[in-house]
């Protein structure tokens, strides 16, 4: 294991990500867990345990970004926007588009052959364009990612769910299975209503500019499916998607 040289934290609204990096930029170790309110206690026992295990020393220089960015003890406390560029730029070697659908809120950035950040779009309004959406709905389903995968692409047709608002989906989902509309179409329709939203806020994607996706839900192959189909182009996960911010921040520092 090479020595690490820097200490990236992503403190966000459903999870709290930790990266410890090397000088190459290479990651040397890496934790994920569900966010604690107490975000402080969180992240002290958190780097206590990253220090441990890779002999990283407490003057390591730490990035703070997230949700809970202004909560967290750092050498330095950095934008999302930044880091997600940053973070991706790293990963992917290139410029391009990323789309990160976080918990709380889904960025569209645009960043250029150094990682920079050139333009950018956020919905942090409603959690219908987030994460979120998906996350209550299938846990009322008891569906896993990898399970909805699978019953999306044996559906035959989606099943239209209309409602705009998480709460008020939730309930129609709960319906339409009352009704014995089919699980598989349901999910389908599922996946494309998150899809179209985040369609709409990206807008008209310049060609020649890489798709990228980062965020706990790139995780998902059914999202990464319905958001390419919805957008009519090909998309490239991030490797390690939901370290992305955490990687970007301990580049920042780092540099």
């Amino acid at each position: 294991m090479s020595a690490p040289v820097a200490i990236g934290v992503d403190a966000g609204s459903t999870t709290w990500k930790a990266v410890a990096v090397d000088a190459e930029g290479v990651v040397v170790a890496s934790l994920v867990e569900p966010a604690d309110p107490r975000i402080e206690e969180q992240t002290a026992r958190g780097l206590l345990a990253l220090r441990a295990q890779t002999g990283a020393p407490a003057e390591t220089p730490v990035g703070a970004t997230g949700y809970g960015r202004k909560l967290v003890v750092a050498s330095r406390a950095l934008t999302e926007i930044t880091c997600h560029a940053r973070g991706a730029f790293t990963r992917m070697g290139r410029a391009g588009v990323l789309l990160d659908i976080g918990g709380q809120d889904t960025k569209v950035i645009r960043f250029g052959d150094g990682g920079e950040v050139q333009d950018f779009a956020m919905n942090d309004k409603c959690a219908a364009g987030t994460g979120r959406f998906l996350e209550v709905i299938l846990a009322r389903l008891r569906v896993s990612y990898d399970e909805a995968a699978g019953a999306v692409a044996r559906a035959v047709k989606p099943v239209t769910v209309s409602s705009t608002c998480t709460v008020f989906a939730e309930s129609e989902v709960v319906s339409l299975v009352a009704r014995g509309e089919p699980l598989e179409g349901i999910l389908r329709g599922l996946h494309q209503a998150l899809a179209t939203r985040v369609a709409s806020l990206a807008g008209r994607v310049p060609e020649g500019r890489p798709l990228f996706m980062s965020g706990g839900v790139a995780l998902n192959r059914a999202m990464v499916q319905s958001l390419g189909e919805a957008l009519g182009r090909r998309l490239e996960v991030v490797p390690s998607p939901q370290l992305v911010g955490a990687l970007g921040a301990a580049m920042s520092v780092l540099a």
